[in-house]
């Protein structure tokens, strides 16, 4: 990693820590810059504006390149095994991406539109990968569906749903109940497209 990426990065993960915490319009670019070990000139230099900034952070560090890479290098064509591993990996981006969706659910007035559609990119690729990827299933006689998606936007919102509820969970292992969860979840919908 060079400098300038290095520092874009220290950059970044400052800016999504205070903004978590803060919210977008609660945070400062001095305080972002400080954080960073910067001063605000070099935050400026990078990103231009505080805008840019967290649009830079939503593109980088979501999901759509590493789900692109996964449907492109890690399917085995079995509906159940694929499944599985779709679910698994989103849990475990969306989990390590936990404090972009702080920001974006504190500052969910005030955030610039373009944030919004920045961040609204991965659901749309995902669920364009997903519908790709039952067409073809279908095309094979592998998954029997009317329509596959509105099939891969049930399988969306079953995960994001299951995520939504583990943000705020507590008590003995609410990582068991979330391997439960996709374990049985993703057996039954594999069962119900299987012709």
């Amino acid at each position: 990693m060079n400098d300038n990426q290095s520092t874009s990065d220290k950059i970044l993960m400052a800016a999504i820590d205070l903004m978590s915490e803060k919210g977008y319009d609660g945070t400062t670019t001095k305080e972002i810059a400080a954080a960073a070990g910067v001063n605000e000139v070099t935050l400026f230099r990078h990103f231009g504006t505080k805008q840019k900034l967290l649009e830079t952070a939503f593109h980088r560090y979501h999901y759509a390149e590493e789900m692109t890479k996964l449907f492109q290098e890690s399917l085995k064509w079995e509906l159940h095994t694929d499944l599985l591993l779709i679910s698994r990996i989103y849990h475990k981006i969306m989990n390590r991406n936990r404090k972009l969706l702080y920001i974006s659910q504190k500052g969910s007035s005030s955030l610039p539109q373009e944030i919004y559609q920045e961040a609204g990119r991965h659901p749309r690729h995902l669920r364009n990968l997903l519908t790709n990827y039952l067409t073809t299933m279908m095309e094979k006689n592998m998954v029997m569906t009317p329509n596959p998606e509105m099939t891969a936007m049930s399988f969306m919102w079953m995960n994001y749903g299951a995520f939504f509820s583990s943000l705020n969970a507590t008590g003995a292992s609410p990582d068991q109940s979330l391997h439960e969860f996709i374990e049985e979840s993703v057996r039954l919908f594999a069962r119900a497209l299987t012709p």
